[in-house]
């Protein structure tokens, strides 16, 4: 018996690998000896200039290759006018390889100007600046700076909303039922605008190659499938980790604000990395107006649990709103510092998805209270009051 059932889990093993086996063997003989013949039309060069920055007498110019074909830089210009140029490590830019090609220039700060590279073929690939502006360096008075803007961005709003917790906590079960919809319609639109700005980052500065509204869509499943799970082992592990299920409702619910304010923290510190001065302030007071009510979304569980009194509550809140509001401070560090198109699209997806996952836990404690179909009157106007305030708030942004 014990040799038959060896035999059994071998043959289960073996039917499993053979057509993975055959699928390899396809995509090796794709790539070897069937690529003449499978090698249909002509493949065009194209490669992306992922940033500019601006420092001292000098344009620095970020390139990647994003071409089917290595691809040779033959000549820069600036402004329809060729330019002495450097490249780093070297000219030749294998598929999706990266490459710095330094322009010596003396430019002038809030002039525009169109950054232009030209390969081996003659092919031309340019960039708008608007207006240029020195690249930041890191230091820390600037770490201070940004530290400062993400506290009133992120930190700040989010208590200033959790204060309306003893209000909550003293409504009837029919206002309450409200208050939730309400931050499901606050999330919501939290997730639509994180889609948004991840599609349009995609399109201003990602490459064709990256897919990138299959990469976001991808990225929002991957990260509602993972913290989906997460969010329901943490919430039915709440007794035995001794936090009380609301408690573990809001906490998930900061983290996916958190992972949304994180994207936020990016466009403002890409918009001062960029010398958008009076952008980046109207991002500063718009957000901080739009924030302000997402501390309502987690004071709505917490407001439901018991034993949270005095300091117990005052400690959890404040970590809740620490959790969900100093992502700013980070996403501005990187956007300022470090900023890369691609890794914000990832972010900003991340976002999207943590907050749908948060939406769910929100129904389905809704449910559980009473309402079964979502229908009553205080739900539906709770959901669409949620959308037209976070609405009237994002105007500012």
């Amino acid at each position: 018996m014990e040799v038959s059932g060896k035999q059994s889990k071998g043959k289960l093993i073996a039917s499993g690998i053979i057509p993975f086996a055959f699928l390899v063997l396809l995509i090796v003989y794709i790539f070897g000896p069937g690529s003449d013949v499978l090698d249909l039309g002509v493949p065009l060069p194209e490669i992306t200039i992922e940033k500019v920055d601006f420092v001292d007498s000098e344009i620095q110019v970020t390139v990647r290759n994003t071409g089917p074909i290595p691809v040779e830089i033959a000549m820069a210009d600036i402004n329809d006018r060729i330019q002495p140029a450097a490249v780093e490590p070297d000219k030749f830019l294998e598929r999706y390889e990266t490459a710095l090609v330094r322009i010596p220039f003396v430019w002038n700060e809030a002039e525009p100007y169109i950054i232009g590279l030209t390969i081996e073929d003659g092919t031309r690939f340019e960039k708008e600046i608007e207006a240029a502006a020195p690249a930041l360096e890191p230091s820390l008075e600037l770490v201070g700076f940004f530290a400062l803007i993400g506290t009133y961005v992120g930190i700040i709003p989010v208590m200033i909303g959790l204060l309306w917790l003893p209000f909550i906590k003293k409504i009837s079960k029919q206002k309450y039922h409200f208050f939730l919809a309400l931050t499901a319609g606050l999330l919501f639109f939290l997730a639509i605008d994180s889609i948004e700005e991840a599609i349009d980052v995609s399109d201003e500065s990602l490459a064709g190659s990256f897919n990138g509204t299959l990469l976001v869509t991808t990225v929002i499943v991957l990260s509602f499938l993972g913290l989906y799970y997460t969010g329901n082992k943490l919430v039915k592990r709440a007794d035995s980790l001794k936090i009380s299920k609301p408690v573990a409702i809001a906490l998930m619910i900061s983290i996916g604000i958190g992972l949304h304010n994180f994207g936020e923290g990016l466009a403002i510190g890409a918009a001062v990395g960029l010398g958008s001065i009076a952008f980046s302030t109207f991002l500063i007071v718009g957000f901080a107006l739009h924030n302000t009510t997402e501390g309502i979304a987690i004071a709505a569980p917490m407001s439901r649990g018991k034993g949270l009194v005095g300091k117990a509550i005052i400690g959890k809140l404040v970590a809740l709103g620490l959790i969900a509001g100093s992502p700013a401070i980070f996403g501005a560090w990187v956007g300022s510092f470090v900023y890369s198109p691609f890794t914000s699209v990832i972010f900003l997806a991340i976002g999207a998805g943590a907050i749908f996952q948060v939406i769910v836990v929100i129904m389905k404690w809704i449910r559980n209270e009473g309402d079964k179909n979502f229908s009553s009157a205080a739900v539906v106007a709770g959901f669409a009051a949620g959308m037209l305030v976070m609405y009237l708030t994002s105007i500012l942004v």
